[in-house]
């Protein structure tokens, strides 16, 4: 079974909003950290949320900090990325990620979903 699975990415314009979600199948779901990642051509992965198994939740990036926000829906194993007030510079592939460990501190995202494209348009 696959293990994780990103949609929800598409075009927007520049100040639109979009939601990601992140289902994980193939996942004890409420045993993992997930986190988002997003990667633009060019550019290194960068690493955005993260909800531990407890359901704490860490933003990283001031870049998205005020504008990005996790939730988590246990009953469908899904976590959510709603992301508002979007940039051009927002533009990147989005990926979900899962670490067994249940903690977003130092962990090891070993499972890694395809990835959902986000374009925004100015």
């Amino acid at each position: 079974q696959v293990p994780i699975v990103e949609s929800g990415g598409g075009f927007v314009q520049a100040g639109g909003s979009l939601r990601l979600s992140c289902t994980t199948p193939g996942l004890s779901f409420l045993d993992y950290a997930v986190a988002w990642f997003r990667q633009a051509p060019g550019k290194e992965r960068e690493e955005l949320l993260c909800i531990g198994s407890s359901g704490s939740s860490t933003v990283y990036p001031d870049t998205v900090k005020g504008r990005f926000t996790v939730s988590r829906d246990d009953a469908k194993k899904t976590l959510y990325l709603q992301m508002s007030s979007l940039k051009p510079e927002d533009t990147a592939m989005y990926y979900c990620a899962a670490d067994s460990s249940g903690s977003c501190f130092d962990a090891d995202f070993t499972e890694w979903g395809l990835g959902t494209q986000v374009t925004v348009s100015s």
